[in-house]
């Protein structure tokens, strides 16, 4: 199977309140012409990137009712409060929170959702 750009990320399974962000290009040249190295712009505190994939969110106790009976063995059903993000957003996150990993060779961040200062979606992608 050939590795395109749509299928990359399919065997990457995002776990529990954390993003996976695509760091958006850094200018490298300032305002006033000065080119930077690459290492200044990844030490910036707040970084930007488009969000690629996402965990399940945060997982909560099982709903257990008075009408269980409690010889009844049931396989206990995980469930999720969703997370905000969604893949395809701009993700505005602290880089001190993200953790760098080299997948394909192309950069990303595992970012949890609390790191996540604020989102852009454009509702029409």
């Amino acid at each position: 199977m050939r590795i395109s750009e749509k299928n990359k990320l399919e065997k990457i399974i995002i776990v529990g309140d954390r993003v996976l962000i695509k760091p958006k290009s850094a200018k490298d040249q300032t305002k006033s012409g000065l080119y930077l190295p690459p290492g200044v712009q990844e030490k910036e505190k707040v970084q930007e990137g488009y969000v690629m994939k996402v965990g399940p969110g945060y997982p909560i106790p099982a709903d257990y009712g008075f009408d269980d009976e409690s010889w009844e063995q049931e396989e206990e059903e995980v469930r999720y409060i969703p997370l905000q993000a969604k893949e395809g957003d701009l993700a505005i996150y602290l880089q001190r929170d993200a953790i760098e990993i080299n997948y394909l060779s192309e950069k990303y961040y595992i970012v949890p959702q609390s790191a996540v200062l604020m989102l852009v979606r454009e509702e029409d992608l």
